[in-house]
């Protein structure tokens, strides 16, 4: 692993001591269109006008560490890290500091720092298949293999294959890969759920919303049992599968 020059552990001195992003990417023109957010088991980490933070589960009590200029956020296993091109490098949101030089970060997966160019590495620094073009998301799907978000449409990394439909401005986690979608949106075992910019929906499997609660615009995904919601002012918010609120 490549690590930074000392001045970096300084940088990071205001930071707190099976997981793929569940959503990822941002609609231009909007403060929740600015807002990136990656969920895991360990909690949700998110991205917003350059701010990065990390609420980890069960309490979800926010730490937002001092860095310049994040662009996105992705967990490593319990790990949260944070894309920041001025520095050239990835690093840790909270825990041990830790940063990996990979060169001016675009986009982030679970497995993969995608860079400006869309070539790729690992989180070890290590060179990884990419694009061609700068990919505006990136997420590693259920099936394991990697997806950007690429000119409005979904791509997979592997064989730079495009999935049906265009005009996306984020990608959703699907059991089977990703879609591509214009609202956040979620596929649990007791229903879809999405964020519609009004609502928190609930859908059956007929696509019949069977419950709703007010929301506004912001990210959605699962937490262990729970599913989170993050706004871009940064108030997270924890729900069970029938929209109690926790």
């Amino acid at each position: 692993m490549r690590l930074l020059s000392a001045a970096l552990p300084v940088l990071l001195s205001g930071v707190l001591g099976a997981c793929a992003p569940a959503v990822t990417g941002a609609a231009p023109g909007s403060p929740a269109g600015s807002l990136r957010a990656a969920f895991s088991d360990a909690g949700v980490a998110w991205t917003v006008g350059g701010r990065a933070c990390v609420a980890r589960a069960p309490s979800f009590q926010a730490s937002c560490p001092s860095l310049p200029g994040v662009v996105d956020v992705a967990w490593l296993g319990a790990q949260a890290w944070a894309g920041v091109p001025s520095l050239g490098a990835v690093v840790t949101l909270d825990g041990a500091a830790r940063s990996v030089s990979v060169g001016r970060v675009a986009v982030m997966s679970g497995t993969r720092v995608y860079r400006e160019n869309g070539s790729a590495v690992d989180y070890a620094g290590v060179a990884a298949a990419g694009v061609l073009g700068q990919p505006s998301a990136a997420l590693t799907g259920g099936d394991g293999q990697e997806y950007v978000l690429l000119d409005g449409r979904a791509m997979r990394v592997s064989d730079a294959s495009v999935l049906p439909g265009a005009g996306f401005t984020l990608l959703n986690l699907r059991p089977d890969g990703v879609a591509g979608g214009t609202q956040p949106e979620v596929v649990t075992a007791t229903g879809t759920y999405r964020l519609t910019g009004t609502q928190l929906e609930r859908l059956d499997a007929a696509g019949v919303v069977r419950a709703r609660v007010p929301h506004g615009p912001g990210r959605l995904g699962v937490v262990g049992a729970w599913l989170v919601t993050v706004v871009p002012s940064g108030e997270v918010r924890t729900f069970g599968p029938d929209l109690a609120a926790r």
